[in-house]
C-alpha cells in the first residue's frame, strides 16, 4: 500500500501522520478558541509516541513563532493575500511551509504529500490542489526571502522576526533599534529547560547525579541561586517532575522568591498566586514561616495552587479565592512580606507562548497597567510597618513596569523603592531588576521591591 494511504475494508483512504494532524488541530484551537498551545500540547503527550510528540511540539510552536513570516511566504507563492484564504487552508500552508523552510531532514516530497493528505483528512478536499500547487512552487523557489523587497525598515524587521509591526515600533521607541532586533530574534528561539528542587527533592545531589548519569548536561543558573538549566535526559527529568522532586520554572520567575526573601516567623501574602510557582517556592524558603497565604481570582485556579503545593510536598500554604482589584479580606498591615506577581501581557514569555504576540493589542497594555496599579494599591495596605512589597511581571512593557512603579510611589508616601538583591548585571540604576531572553537567556521579567517605613 502506498505511503499516505490505508486500506479500510478494501477502500483506500488518505492518511496523515499523528504529529501533523495533532499540530493542525491544536493550531485551530489556539486560533479559534483562544487556547494556549503549551497547555494543549501537554494534554496530548500521552496520545503520541515520543517522536510524534517531539514533531508536534516543533510544528505548533514553530508555526506560531514564524506566523507573520510564513504568511508573507504564502502571499508570494500563492499570489494572493493570506488573509483572503480560509483559515484551515492558511493553517495547512503554514505547516507545510514551516517544514520546507525549517525542517531540512524531512524530504520536500513527503511534506507536500502529507500536506495534501492533511487537506483531505481535514475536509479541505476542494483546496487540496491549491495547497499542492503553492507548496510545489515553494519547493522550486527555496531561497525566496519575503522581507527582501520591503522598503520600510520597521515593517521589514517585523517580517524578518515575525512580530506585529506595532509591537516592533513600540519596542524601538522604548528600547532602541538594536535592542529590539536582538529581543525579537530571541523570541523565536526555544527557551532553555530550567528547574528547581522542591521540598520533596531533599537529596539534590542524588537527583543531579541521576540526571547526569542519564546523559544530561546540568548547569547552575548564572542569575538565580538554586536554579538549574538542563539539556537532554528528558525521561529522567519528567519522572522527577511527576514525582514532585523538581519543579520546572524559568530562572527569572524563580528570582522573585529570592527578592521577597521571606524569613522565619514572617507572615507572607501572594495576591495573584496561580498556578502556585512562586508561592510554593517561597514556602520552600521558609518552612518555619508563621503563615503563607496564596490567593487568586478564580476557584479553578486556586485549586491548581493546591495541587501544585501537594505535588511538591508543601504543607505551610493556605489558599483563598479573592479579587485583588478590590479590598482584600485581611486586616490592614497584617503581613510582613507581600508579593504582587501581576497579571500582564506576558511579552517577556513570547518564546514559550508565541501566540501572545498575535493576540494582544496596545489597548490591552494600558488596560492591564490600570489593573496592575489597582492590585498593587490594595496589596500595599496589607504590608506592616518595616515590611516589604515586591511587584513583578513577565512583561517588558514600560507601561506595565516602570510607569506602574512611578505611579505607586507618587500615591504612597509610606513606601520607598529599595534595591533588589540580585546580580548587578540585571539590576537597573533605580534598584529594580530586568531580565531579557537575548541577554540572560531567561524570560523577560521586571521586579521591584518597596519598603514600608510608616
Amino acid at each position: 500500500m502506498k505511503a499516505g494511504w490505508k486500506d479500510e475494508g478494501g477502500k483506500r483512504t488518505r492518511t496523515v501522520s499523528p504529529a501533523r494532524l495533532a499540530a493542525f488541530n491544536i493550531l485551530r484551537r489556539v486560533e479559534e478558541e483562544g487556547a494556549y498551545a503549551a497547555t494543549l500540547l501537554a494534554a496530548s503527550d500521552a496520545e503520541m509516541r515520543a517522536d510524534d510528540r517531539a514533531l508536534a511540539y516543533e510544528l505548533v510552536l514553530g508555526v506560531l513563532r514564524w506566523q507573520r513570516w510564513l504568511d508573507a511566504l504564502i502571499e508570494h507563492y500563492a499570489g494572493r493575500s493570506s488573509a483572503s484564504l480560509d483559515a484551515p487552508v492558511r493553517r495547512a500552508l503554514r505547516l507545510g511551509l514551516y517544514q520546507l523552510r525549517f525542517l531540512s531532514r524531512i524530504p520536500a516530497s513527503a511534506v507536500v504529500n502529507e500536506s495534501v493528505n492533511l487537506a483531505y483528512t481535514a475536509r479541505l478536499r476542494s483546496a487540496a490542489s491549491f495547497i499542492n500547487a503553492v507548496l510545489r512552487r515553494a519547493v522550486r523557489e527555496p531561497q525566496f526571502d519575503p522581507a527582501s523587497k520591503v522598503s520600510d525598515e520597521l515593517e521589514r524587521l517585523a517580517i524578518e522576526t515575525s512580530h506585529p509591526a506595532w509591537l516592533i515600533e513600540r519596542w524601538v521607541k522604548a528600547f532602541g533599534r538594536e535592542e529590539t532586533e536582538k529581543f525579537a530574534r530571541a523570541n523565536n528561539e526555544a527557551p532553555p529547560v530550567t528547574f528547581r528542587f522542591t521540598a520533596q527533592g531533599e537529596n539534590a545531589d542524588e537527583l543531579l547525579n541521576e540526571l547526569r548519569d542519564a546523559g544530561a548536561i546540568v548547569e547552575p543558573s548564572k542569575i538565580t541561586p538554586g536554579a538549574w538549566r538542563i539539556k537532554s535526559a528528558s525521561a529522567s527529568l519528567q519522572r522527577q517532575a511527576r514525582e514532585g522532586k523538581i519543579y520546572l520554572q524559568d530562572e527569572a520567575s524563580q528570582l522573585v522568591a529570592h527578592v521577597l526573601d521571606a524569613q522565619a516567623g514572617e507572615r507572607v501574602l501572594d495576591v495573584c498566586a496561580a498556578p502556585g510557582s512562586k508561592a510554593t517556592h517561597i514556602a520552600t524558603f521558609g518552612p518555619s514561616l508563621s503563615l503563607i497565604v496564596a490567593g487568586d481570582l478564580h476557584l479553578h485556579r486556586a485549586r491548581t495552587i493546591v495541587k501544585t503545593a501537594a505535588r511538591q510536598g508543601i504543607e505551610n500554604l493556605g489558599v483563598i479565592v479573592h479579587d485583588a482589584e478590590k479590598a482584600l479580606p485581611f486586616a490592614e498591615q497584617s503581613f510582613d512580606k507581600v508579593l504582587v506577581d501581576a497579571p500582564c501581557t506576558g511579552t517577556g514569555t513570547l518564546r514559550r507562548n508565541p501566540e501572545i504576540r498575535w493576540r494582544i493589542s496596545a489597548p490591552d497594555i494600558f488596560d492591564l497597567a490600570g489593573r496592575q496599579a489597582r492590585i498593587l494599591r490594595n496589596a500595599a495596605r496589607m504590608v506592616g510597618r518595616g515590611g516589604s512589597l515586591v511587584y513583578s511581571t513577565c512583561s517588558v512593557e514600560p507601561e506595565e513596569n516602570e510607569e506602574v512603579v512611578a505611579c505607586f510611589l507618587k500615591e504612597n508616601a509610606a513606601f520607598s523603592l529599595a534595591p533588589v538583591n540580585v546580580s548587578p548585571a540585571i539590576r537597573n540604576a533605580n534598584g529594580t531588576a530586568r531580565t531579557w531572553p537575548h541577554r540572560e537567556g531567561s524570560d523577560g521579567f521586571f521586579i521591584a521591591r518597596f519598603e514600608r517605613h510608616m
